[in-house]
């Protein structure tokens, strides 16, 4: 007997909405009819609805990406580029992300800024995709650092890297 996929939860399935701000993910459409959540990975292999794995597509390129006319790699780009085309992140944290993006080992990168800079980091500390580490003058580690007063670290949380992991494999497109 065949397994049944269940529904996707209802919290997921806003989520999911609400990141492409209730139109299709694909920019050059932005349909907003007929809209279905689409797996990047297919259901068949992952058996889950995860949020990083799910897009809102309309009809006509759900299809298309079915059939195989729009690949995998660009939907892991148009999932990870989607807060960027609703303009939530600003240039600066984009530039923050793609700093993150080209190391392999996200969860060893410290970034240290002047003071004060929360505020050009404002959404990806409120949407928890960083953090500040909790004790200024200090790494992520607790190894204290020499000589940089009026510096703060920023760290990326668990959701930042499954970000960040997203936008680097997406990055491969040529």
């Amino acid at each position: 007997m065949a397994d049944e996929r269940p529904t996707i939860p209802k919290p997921i399935e806003r989520q999911v909405k609400v990141e492409a701000g209730h139109r299709c993910a694909i920019p050059t459409c932005r349909g907003t009819s007929a809209l279905e959540i689409a797996h990047i990975i297919p259901w068949s292999k992952v058996r889950s609805h995860t949020f990083e794995n799910l897009i809102l597509l309309c009809a006509v390129c759900h299809t298309r990406y079915d059939n195989g006319e729009i690949d995998r790699l660009a939907m892991k780009q148009y999932k990870a580029n989607l807060a960027v085309l609703s303009n939530r992140y600003g240039e600066y944290e984009r530039r923050v992300l793609e700093i993150f993006a080209g190391h392999d080992r996200t969860d060893d990168i410290v970034l240290t800024l002047p003071a004060g800079r929360d505020l050009d980091l404002w959404y990806l500390l409120a949407d928890g995709i960083l953090r500040k580490t909790s004790f200024p003058g200090f790494d992520d580690r607790g190894m204290q650092r020499v000589g940089d007063s009026g510096t703060e670290d920023y760290v990326l949380t668990q959701p930042g890297r499954v970000l960040v992991r997203s936008i680097r494999e997406a990055g491969s497109i040529e």
